[in-house]
């Protein structure tokens, strides 16, 4: 039994059938068009979209300036773990990104949570992509003026149920007041959600060229756009606005983990179309680090400009690129703000077409292996595109995106991407000694982290000890404020802890076993991130791994095709 949880598809296969034109036993006709620009542009069209036209405005709020120290964190874990990715992309280079990778790496049962994972990351992400992009469309339509009429979306039409019954905004009280009943229940939905998840869907559906076009098309735009923001916005800059720095220190900056990680989520989803690219072991890794290199640099740029124009106490706001031009006394400025509020229309639509397109091929690789039924990987005859499963995409986000909020769906999206960037990561790190490595064109470099390792986990206790107030003895006091010993703060402590025990491991298993700094570096960053996301976010991804094993073992398990070439 455990063996057989455990059971990889191992690379002399996936070759073998790559070079035959088959996958699985499936035909592999979809339609090869992408090219290493395609691939960096939808890698950007990923990343800049709702973390730098709203997220970035409360982690701003929290971090103050020094929130581009959180950008450059992020950045550089994204980027560990992006070589991983990349090694990967290069070794196996079909459909199904960290799915794939895990399959070979780990087996089959780790290959299924982080498939499972996947689907939650990309479905729940679409999910809050598309209510952002809801918010600023709403925005825009309700400042359009045609002669005498003024177009106006109604607030019980532009969000969520029970944002509207909290009524902690005056949108939401309008919704809640104004909403039409029908059986003693309000009518409330966010129907412009609804919409674009629908439009987008049929984009993804009739063709990945298509695809590619509206992406390449939506992303010149967009930056040509944030390129005049940045340069529009150094003319209001105002450098006192830098001091302090560190206003809410550290700890401050590092509330914005979530909203700025969500900010980097996407490099990893062009991995998803390896079977659609020309050259996937050569174009996949250029287009990652491409994409994480160019909006690294935007973001910086973007966050010095913003905390630059206002102070950082007035960025707690949905829209804070166009709220910061708006406050400017300037008709140039009032211009820029609405200019900026399309392009965000623009940015959050091009991050939504990419995360649509990613899901569907992850279904189709797991339907592929025998993991889910064979429907979830049928290609349209005409279309070349995983027909079903990117019909169920539509429905899986568009539905929801009708009636929930987002702040939920950020912080539990987050969750997601971090854990399967340390199983990405971990994955090379199982590997580094493995011959396979050599069939990759793309390989990790190797440095060896022996000594490193354990020498960055000393000086982590020692720096602990040293500026945590009170030390660990005042950490591992588990009482509240009142002095008692509750529930809360122990829950709220147990990532930590856990992050702490998997440091230690980590660093004797390098001492042991010679572990590459690169990887090491890519797992601890991320399960430090993963440690920073709360116990509540946790919680309910632990559900949802749990709901996904009891899946596997119901269907999957018994259908795999590995299971059956055991037989």
């Amino acid at each position: 039994m455990k063996q057989d949880l455990f059971r990889k598809k191992t690379l002399a296969h996936i070759n073998e059938e790559l070079a035959n034109g088959l996958i699985d036993g499936h035909s592999n006709n979809m339609s090869k068009v992408l090219t290493v620009r395609d691939l960096t542009f939808m890698g950007i069209a990923a990343i800049v979209g709702a973390g730098i036209f709203s997220t970035i405005g409360k982690a701003s709020f929290d971090g103050g300036p020094g929130i581009i120290l959180l950008f450059l964190f992020v950045s550089i874990a994204c980027g560990f773990s992006a070589i991983c990715y990349a090694e990967f992309a290069s070794m196996v280079p079909v459909s199904g990104s960290a799915y794939t990778y895990s399959y070979v790496a780990f087996g089959e049962v780790i290959a299924w949570i982080i498939g499972w994972d996947l689907l939650m990351e990309y479905a729940i992400g679409n999910i809050a992509v598309a209510i952002s992009w809801s918010d600023y469309f709403t925005s825009l339509v309700n400042h359009i003026r045609i002669g005498n009429l003024q177009l106006h979306i109604p607030e019980y039409f532009a969000t969520d149920y029970w944002t509207a019954k909290d009524q902690l905004t005056d949108a939401a009280k309008l919704a809640w007041a104004n909403a039409p009943v029908i059986g003693g229940t309000r009518i409330i939905c966010n129907l412009p959600a609804f919409l674009i998840t629908v439009i987008i869907t049929w984009i993804i559906y009739v063709g990945i060229k298509e695809s590619k076009r509206s992406t390449n098309a939506m992303v010149i735009l967009k930056m040509a756009i944030i390129l005049l923001v940045m340069i529009g916005g150094c003319f209001y800059v105002n450098t006192d606005n830098w001091t302090p720095f560190l206003p809410n220190g550290i700890g401050g900056v590092l509330t914005g983990t979530s909203a700025v990680f969500f900010s980097y989520i996407g490099f990893d989803a062009i991995s998803t179309t390896a079977e659609e690219c020309k050259n996937p072991q050569r174009d996949l890794p250029k287009a990652m680090f491409y994409s994480l290199i160019i909006c690294t640099v935007v973001y910086i740029l973007v966050a010095l400009v913003l905390t630059g124009m206002t102070s950082y106490t007035h960025l707690n706001v949905g829209d804070p690129l166009a709220y910061v031009f708006s406050t400017m006394n300037s008709p140039f400025a009032q211009k820029i703000s609405i200019i900026i509020s399309i392009s965000a229309v623009i940015a959050t639509a091009s991050v939504l077409l990419v995360f649509q397109l990613g899901q569907p091929r992850i279904w189709m690789s797991m339907s592929r292996d025998g993991l889910l039924p064979p429907i979830f990987a049928r290609i349209h005859p005409k279309y070349k595109t995983p027909s079903f499963s990117t019909i169920l995409t539509g429905v899986i986000v568009g539905v929801p995106a009708l009636f929930m909020n987002l702040t939920v769906v950020v912080d539990l999206t987050s969750v997601g991407t971090l854990f399967a960037f340390v199983l990405v990561c971990g994955g090379i790190l199982k590997l580094q000694n493995d011959d396979n490595r050599l069939q990759s064109k793309f390989k990790t470099p190797y440095l060896n982290g022996k000594w490193i390792v354990p020498a960055m986990f000393i000086g982590s206790i020692v720096l602990f000890e040293k500026f945590y107030p009170g030390g660990f003895k005042s950490y591992l006091n588990f009482a509240d404020k009142t002095g008692n010993i509750t529930w809360e703060v122990i829950r709220n402590k147990v990532p930590f802890f856990l992050f702490g025990i998997t440091f230690l491991i980590t660093a004797i298993l390098s001492f042991i076993r010679k572990y590459s700094i690169i990887p090491v570096m890519g797992f601890l960053c991320c399960t430090y991130l993963l440690s920073e996301s709360g116990s509540t976010n946790w919680e309910r991804f632990l559900v949802w791994l749990v709901i996904g094993l009891i899946l596997y073992f119901v269907y999957g398990y018994k259908h795999s095709k590995l299971s059956k070439q055991v037989a």
